[in-house]
C-alpha cells in the first residue's frame, strides 16, 4: 500500500454522476482525508471506494463522515465501510436522501450539532448547516484553521437550492449563524472545486443577507 501521509489534510478528487429529481450530471467531488500517520477520517466518500482506500494507505479509517446524503457524496460510502470496517456517520435529517441511494442500509451513527469527532490529533466540530440538504453539516477543525463545508459554501457563495429537500433562506441562515462567525482566516474546503476562506466569502454573503434578509428564493 501507499505510504501514510504526514500531512493532516489530504484532498482526493473523484469523478462520477450526480442524480436527483430525474436528472443526471457529470461531477467531480472533493474527498477529504484528515488524520495522522496511523488513523484518519474520510469526509464524503464519493464515487470510487478503491481510490479512496489507496489514498488512505496503511492508516486505520476511524469514520466515514457524510456532509450530506446526495448520491455523489455517499455513493462509495457503503463499499468503503465494508472494506475498512469503519462506521458511516450522517445527520438524521438527511435520511430521505440516504434511502434513495441505500434503501436497505442505515448509517451507523448520527452526526449532531456540536458533536466533536477525533481524526488523529485533530478535533472536528460538527456544525449543522441545513439548506442545501436538511441534514447538511460542516466540519470545523479549529486547530488547523479550516472548515469542511460540503455543498453549503463555495468560492462565490452558497450551494445550490433548486432541487428537492433544499431551501434558499435556510442555507443563507445556516451560513450566517454557523460559518460567518468563524475566524476570517479560516480556510474553507468545499465539496467541489477550489478552496476559499471565510474572509473571501463574507462580502458576498453580507450582500445576500442584506437583500430581503436572505429571504429571496433561488
Amino acid at each position: 500500500m501507499a505510504a501514510a501521509s504526514q500531512v493532516p489534510v489530504d484532498k482526493l478528487v473523484t469523478s462520477g454522476v450526480f442524480r436527483l429529481d430525474g436528472g443526471e450530471w457529470e461531477v467531480e467531488n472533493n474527498v477529504w482525508i484528515i488524520g495522522d500517520e496511523r488513523t484518519a477520517v474520510v469526509i464524503d466518500a464519493a464515487h470510487d471506494h478503491q481510490e479512496i482506500a489507496r489514498a488512505l494507505g496503511d492508516r486505520e479509517l476511524m469514520a466515514i463522515v457524510c456532509t450530506h446524503a446526495h448520491n455523489d457524496h455517499i455513493n462509495a460510502a457503503a463499499q468503503l465501510a465494508d472494506l475498512t470496517d469503519a462506521p458511516i456517520l450522517l445527520h438524521p435529517d438527511d435520511a430521505p436522501l440516504w434511502r434513495m441511494v441505500y434503501p436497505d442500509r442505515e448509517p451507523d451513527a448520527p452526526l449532531l450539532q456540536g458533536e466533536r469527532l477525533q481524526a488523529g490529533d485533530i478535533e472536528l466540530e460538527v456544525l449543522h448547516t441545513p439548506g442545501h440538504a436538511p441534514g447538511a453539516v460542516c466540519l470545523y477543525a479549529p486547530g488547523l484553521g479550516v472548515v469542511f463545508t460540503g455543498d453549503t459554501l463555495f468560492q462565490g457563495g452558497p450551494g445550490a437550492t433548486g432541487r428537492s429537500y433544499s431551501d434558499y433562506p435556510t442555507i443563507i441562515e445556516s451560513i450566517r449563524e454557523r460559518l460567518l462567525p468563524l475566524p476570517g482566516n479560516t480556510v474553507v474546503h468545499t465539496g467541489h472545486g477550489p478552496s476559499t476562506s471565510i474572509d473571501a466569502e463574507t462580502p458576498n454573503m453580507v450582500e445576500l443577507l442584506a437583500r430581503d434578509g436572505g429571504r429571496k428564493s433561488a
